[in-house]
């Protein structure tokens, strides 16, 4: 039986290495296609495949199992849950890949994307430019199709000259600005706050107007600290949570 293929990374030694590889994993599983197969390859494979020890390997795809992204069974294997609940909590400890995985496994419509003048409270981050390319996307559930969130990113115009805007309706923009593009992505700020849910994310996620959403803003900045990307995401207050762990090493 042919086994999932999962993306590789490179382990950063400041964050518990069963972390990321969980992350990492957890991402690739998420973003899968329909057609891939739904056996994992084995520990000793797994261990190889990231570069760490089978004792590490086994604590990652604990945390998988105990979210239910993964059954694992005595002899026969370990298998993807194709049904598994796709909006469960992420602890973010500041890998890209929890990022990535947070963003992963949701179906995704592309409902615009083009160039438009930078908004005058993102002008801070594109101090430099009068314009940026814009993508504006609905995500949902893919089992039930409900709406979760609507999302606008705003990138820098050279960068989105390399995007498939295709590519986008299967992963994260993190994830096509890092593995597609080849942006060298240092680090990503998340500000999360309240808000009422205003006309257009009202009709776009099938809430009541002024009703409680989450607003979140990611700003993806490259080695030298240039921001890339700026994402504002609105998300219905019934399905997500956000929890930050910081790490003291």
């Amino acid at each position: 039986m042919t086994s999932f293929a999962p993306d590789s990374i490179v382990l950063n030694r400041k964050l518990p290495l069963w972390y990321q590889v969980s992350q990492s994993l957890r991402a690739s599983i998420l973003g899968r296609s329909p057609q891939d197969p739904l056996r994992l390859p084995t520990e000793e494979q797994l261990a190889g495949h990231y570069g760490v020890s089978v004792l590490t390997m086994r604590q990652a795809l604990k945390e998988l199992e105990d979210e239910g992204l993964i059954t694992r069974h005595r002899r026969r294997g370990t298998f993807i849950e194709p049904d598994a609940l796709r909006g469960a909590p992420v602890r973010l400890l500041g890998s890209v890949d929890a990022i990535v995985a947070q963003q992963s496994g949701m179906a995704t419509q592309l409902l615009e994307h083009g160039r438009a003048p930078v908004p005058p409270e993102l002008a801070e981050f594109f101090p430099d430019l009068a314009e940026v390319a814009t993508y504006h996307r609905l995500r949902g559930d893919e089992k039930t199709g409900e709406p979760t969130n609507h999302a606008r990113n705003y990138v820098r115009p050279e960068l989105a000259a390399r995007i498939d805007p295709e590519d986008l309706v299967r992963w994260p923009m993190t994830k096509v600005l890092r593995d597609v593009v080849g942006a060298d992505i240092s680090r990503i700020t998340d500000t999360v706050e309240a808000r009422l849910a205003d006309p257009e994310t009202s009709r776009l996620l099938q809430v009541p107007l002024l009703s409680p959403i989450l607003h979140y803003t990611g700003v993806t900045y490259d080695t030298d600290g240039r921001p890339l990307d700026v994402a504002v995401i609105h998300y219905r207050g019934d399905r997500f949570s956000f929890t930050v762990t910081l790490d003291a090493t």
